[in-house]
């Protein structure tokens, strides 16, 4: 049975978690930061986990790491922008005046947009910046042939 401490096991996984929720909250709850922090996560992770030949099982490991990360990323982003989902539905809602942008040429559809852009399309793009990243990484790894 192993003794280690929870925290000192996986201090990787709540430091990149910590640093998930900072870039969030520094890009003041549009996440463009931590998409972006999935390109450096999933190069590191590829060479942490890439000893020996490139395995379906290491390729299994960064996809689950993606979707852990992603997943963390969904549910920060569902506590900052779920509580303006009832006003996406309220056609009396501004969303000009709230800050959205108008890029559905509505007020109410540019606010359902906005909010499955941020809840749902940015966690996906975070989750494939950290899976192409770390493919990337496997492929360009040294291999022990050489």
């Amino acid at each position: 049975m192993d003794t280690t401490p929870f925290w000192r096991h996986h201090t990787a996984s709540i430091v990149i978690g910590l640093l998930n929720v900072f870039a969030i909250g520094l890009g003041m709850g549009v996440p463009i930061l931590a998409i972006a922090l999935g390109f450096p996560v999933g190069w590191w992770f590829a060479t942490r986990h890439g000893a020996g030949p490139i395995a379906r099982a290491t390729l299994r490991q960064i996809v689950l790491a993606a979707v852990g990360l992603a997943g963390s990323s969904l549910v920060v982003l569902a506590v900052i922008w779920g509580p303006q989902v009832p006003n996406a539905f309220d056609p009396a809602f501004d969303a000009a005046a709230f800050g959205i942008p108008l890029i559905l040429y509505g007020s109410q559809a540019s606010m359902i947009g906005w909010l499955v852009l941020m809840m749902l399309v940015s966690p996906f793009l975070q989750f494939l910046a950290m899976v192409a990243a770390g493919t990337v990484g496997l492929v360009a790894r040294p291999s022990d042939e050489d």
